[in-house]
C-alpha cells in the first residue's frame, strides 16, 4: 500500500504530487478590469462592488471528501442586497460574528466542471469566526454541485474536478 497522496492526470499523463482540494476565483464573474479606476467600484480579497450597485462577498462551497477528514472547497463569490452587504462590513472584523444569521445570496462565480451552470443558484452565506472566510451553503436543489455540497463526492471526483480545471479545453 502506498501513501502517495498525487495522482496521474487521464489528460496529459503527468503524475501530479497532490490532489488539489480546492479552488478559487479572484472575482466575481460580472467583474471587468475596466472597473478599477471606477471610484464607485471596488475589488478586494474578500468584497466586490461594482458600480455602487452591486454588492459581494467571497465565500466558501464546502464539499466532504468520503473516506477523508477534510473537505474540497470551491472559492467563489456571492451577490448580496446592499443592505446585507452593509450588515457584512459593519461585523466584518466583530468577535461573534459568527452568530449571525445567514445571508440570501445568488452565486456569482462559473464553476466549469458542472453542468448546467452554477450562476444564479440560490445561497446562503454564513459568517464564520474573524478571519475565517464565509460558508456559502447552496439552496438543497437536485443541481449537481447542491448534491455534492449535501452528499459528498469521492476522491476520484476530486481528480476529476483537478483534470477539468487544470485541462479545460479537453472537458467541454
Amino acid at each position: 500500500m502506498t501513501d502517495d497522496l498525487g495522482y496521474t492526470c487521464s489528460c496529459c499523463g503527468e503524475h501530479h504530487a497532490e490532489l488539489p482540494l480546492g479552488y478559487s476565483t479572484m472575482a466575481p464573474d460580472v467583474w471587468d478590469p475596466g472597473f478599477e479606476g471606477d471610484g464607485a467600484s471596488m475589488l478586494s480579497s474578500d468584497q466586490c462592488v461594482i458600480k455602487a450597485q452591486h454588492f459581494f462577498v467571497r465565500g466558501l462551497i464546502e464539499i466532504p471528501v468520503l473516506g477523508s477528514p477534510g473537505v474540497f472547497s470551491w472559492g467563489v463569490w456571492v451577490s448580496l442586497s446592499r443592505d446585507n452587504f452593509a450588515r457584512a462590513l459593519d461585523l466584518w472584523n466583530t468577535p461573534g460574528r459568527e452568530s449571525e444569521e445567514p445571508y440570501f445570496g445568488w452565486l456569482c462565480t462559473s464553476l466549469a466542471p458542472y453542468s448546467p451552470r452554477t450562476l444564479d443558484l440560490k445561497t446562503h452565506v454564513h459568517t464564520r469566526e474573524v478571519g475565517r472566510r464565509p460558508l456559502v451553503e447552496l439552496e438543497p436543489t437536485g443541481h449537481p454541485l447542491a448534491v455534492e455540497q449535501r452528499a459528498g463526492i469521492t476522491r476520484d471526483r476530486v481528480r476529476e474536478i483537478a483534470e477539468a480545471v487544470l485541462h479545460p479545453t479537453t472537458h467541454d
